[in-house]
């Protein structure tokens, strides 16, 4: 029998995770047509075969199936509307995969305007980070229509493990869980070294122990190294993870959901952005608080100021 031919992919935001991402499609030997703001920081995936297409629209035009890997709610619409946005270029029956970890409710009216164009979209985040895209590791959870999977799923392999989560959104909703336990988990370890380290225990000794302890989760073990010697590279930026914490705290108030510890981490977050650590990596919140007296307690029971939850 004739193989069955594979689908062209389309890959919208080539940064640190949907670079990785396309560049792993393109080793499985899928062809990739892909579009991102900068086009020069695209060349190394040019270099290994990925097509090249100026807009949005034109990728949607040339694939059977468009992925978007993109920093959040706003980035996201822009690059879906206009005249040369996705929307405007997806085909009767095309599927859309976002991988993107942006506000479900935003999600779900962009999946309602997809359908009305004959479509389909799924909403599809990833919990991991650099490494586990370049292994084939990550956590996908997808939300969206069965078929729309079913369809999707040998190729989201290539990147990790997926799982159906349900309806539109949910696998958003689930990502969003998990990051408040991912920031969580980092900002108590960071003040557990803090404590250790004041007392004058050896910080290297100190993350060692701990991260052979009950603690211990794959993510504190992955990001000991970066605590030990803190370095400007960023696997999760602490931007990036103060906008999930945002949504999270959004969508909890949407659902009537208590959620302090996650209200507490964004505004340690937030003050790492006003001491400059937005591009650094979340195993940075050491340093932050090694700055810093500690949060605010009367500003950490009020929660975030009102309209924080933007994205």
């Amino acid at each position: 029998m004739p193989a069955t031919k594979r689908p062209a992919i389309g890959f919208i935001g080539l940064g640190h995770m949907g670079g990785n991402m396309a560049a792993r499609l393109l080793a499985a030997g899928y062809e990739v047509f892909g579009s991102a703001r900068r086009e020069p920081a695209a060349r190394w995936l040019v270099e290994q075969g990925l097509r090249w297409r100026d807009t949005p629209r034109e990728v949607a035009q040339a694939a059977d199936i468009v992925f978007t890997s993109l920093p959040d709610d706003t980035v996201v619409e822009a690059v879906a509307g206009g005249p040369d946005g996705i929307l405007a270029g997806l085909a009767t029956g095309g599927l859309w995969v976002d991988m993107s970890t942006i506000s479900p409710r935003a999600s779900r009216a962009l999946a309602e305007r997809v359908r009305r164009c004959d479509a389909t979209m799924l909403d599809a985040p990833v919990s991991g980070s650099v490494p586990q895209v370049q292994a084939g590791t990550l956590t996908i959870m997808v939300g969206g229509d069965v078929a729309a999977y079913d369809r999707v799923a040998p190729i989201l392999d290539e990147l990790g493990t997926a799982t159906r989560i349900g309806g539109n959104g949910q696998g958003l909703a689930l990502k969003l869980a998990i990051n408040i336990s991912l920031a969580v988990q980092m900002l108590a370890f960071s003040e557990g070294v803090l404590l250790a380290e004041h007392d004058g225990v050896d910080r290297r000794l100190a993350v060692e122990v701990m991260t052979s302890s009950a603690i211990a989760s794959p993510m504190l073990k992955a990001r000991a190294p970066l605590v030990v010697e803190p370095t400007d590279e960023a696997w999760f930026a602490m931007r990036l993870m103060r906008k999930d914490l945002r949504l999270a705290l959004a969508t909890a108030a949407d659902l009537g959901v208590a959620v302090p510890s996650a209200a507490v981490a964004e505004h340690v977050l937030t003050r790492a952005g006003d001491l400059g650590y937005d591009e650094r990596d979340i195993a940075s919140i050491a340093e932050v608080l090694d700055r810093d007296e500690g949060p605010d307690e009367r500003a950490v029971a009020r929660g975030p100021e009102r309209g924080s939850a933007a994205a």
